[in-house]
C-alpha cells in the first residue's frame, strides 16, 4: 500500500493566539498553529508549547498521523468489503443447503398449521 504524502499546497496553515498558562508571551504572540488538510478535511490544532516553531512541528506530526490513520481505515474498510463480497459469493456446502431446506420446510409446516386453525376457528 502507498502511504499518503502531505504536500504544502494541500494544507492551509493558520496561526492564532493560544490560551492557557504562558503569561505575556501567550497574550501577545500567535503561537497556536492550526492545519487543515483540504483533500481529507482533517483539521488539527497544536498549542502545547510556548513557541510557534515547536507548535508547528507538533501540528505537522499530528496531521501526518491523522491522515495516515484515515488512509489505513479506508484500506481496512475496502478489504472488509471485499472479504464480505467473497463470503457472499461463496457456494454453500451440501450440509448447510440441506439444513436450510429443512428449516424452510419446518417454517412452512408451522405457517400452514396456523393458517388452517385461523380458518377453522
Amino acid at each position: 500500500m502507498v502511504n499518503p504524502v502531505l504536500s504544502k499546497q494541500d494544507v492551509v496553515e493558520t496561526f492564532t493566539r493560544a490560551s492557557g498558562p504562558g503569561g505575556q508571551n501567550v497574550n501577545k504572540v500567535e503561537t497556536c498553529v492550526q492545519l487543515l488538510h483540504r483533500p481529507t478535511g482533517i483539521a488539527v490544532k497544536c498549542q502545547k508549547h510556548r513557541t510557534q516553531h515547536l507548535n508547528r512541528q507538533g501540528a505537522w506530526k499530528m496531521l501526518g498521523a491523522a491522515v495516515e490513520r484515515k488512509h489505513n481505515e479506508e484500506v481496512m474498510r475496502l478489504a472488509a468489503a471485499a472479504a464480505k463480497k467473497r463470503r457472499q459469493n461463496r457456494k454453500r456446502s451440501r450440509a448447510s443447503k440441506e439444513r436450510m431446506l429443512q428449516l424452510k420446510k419446518k417454517h412452512s409446516f408451522k405457517k400452514q398449521n396456523r393458517r388452517e386453525k385461523a380458518f377453522d376457528g
